[in-house]
């Protein structure tokens, strides 16, 4: 009986050892499989970085652009109004009367309608423009990133399926004994 179970031990310790080093020669290959692809997976983030930072350049260029359009703006509108005032301060000081100040002053109503007007179709312009490239540099952007993607998956070749281990069946609550009200 003893010889038996000695025997009966060696067996199933044999067996043991070879599913254990199956297990070990197996994760192995998964682990160096998943640290294969991971790494494809990270060298194919080189190229969409690139492109990104490209395009954060060009974002830079153009948003610096819009903004020293806009100081340029700003300081024309400021030495026209400041201009203007002097015109019409010039004007009250030559007026002979308070209906001639008024007329004078009344008359250079429209030049300054007219240059508020070119001022906001200024700017307009200016972030229409700055809107626009924005727009192109983000289209551009995106299409290098997704065909420089698409291009490194076609290149990595299918995916790799992993195998997975089988499911369990769902255990089953146990049954409970139904309560019978006692009848009196």
């Amino acid at each position: 009986m003893i010889v038996e179970m000695q025997e009966y031990v060696a067996e199933r310790g044999e067996l043991l050892r070879g599913q254990v080093q199956k297990l070990r020669e197996t994760s192995g290959e998964s682990i160096r499989e998943a640290l294969t692809g991971s790494a494809e997976t990270i060298k194919s983030f080189k190229s969409p970085v690139r492109a990104i930072a490209r395009s954060s350049v060009k974002l830079s260029t153009v948003s610096q652009e819009a903004v020293q359009n806009l100081i340029e703006l700003q300081s024309d509108v400021v030495t026209s109004a400041l201009t203007e005032v002097a015109l019409r301060l010039e004007r009250a000081t030559k007026a002979d009367s308070l209906v001639e100040l008024v007329r004078e002053q009344f008359e250079l109503v429209p030049a300054t309608r007219d240059r508020i007007v070119e001022d906001a179709n200024r700017a307009v312009t200016i972030f229409k423009t700055a809107g626009r490239e924005f727009r192109n540099v983000a289209k551009h952007t995106i299409e290098m990133v997704y065909d420089k993607g698409k291009a490194d998956v076609e290149a990595a070749g299918k995916p790799v399926r992993r195998k997975t281990a089988a499911k369990r069946p769902a255990r089953k609550a146990p049954a409970r004994a139904r309560k019978t009200a006692a009848v009196a």
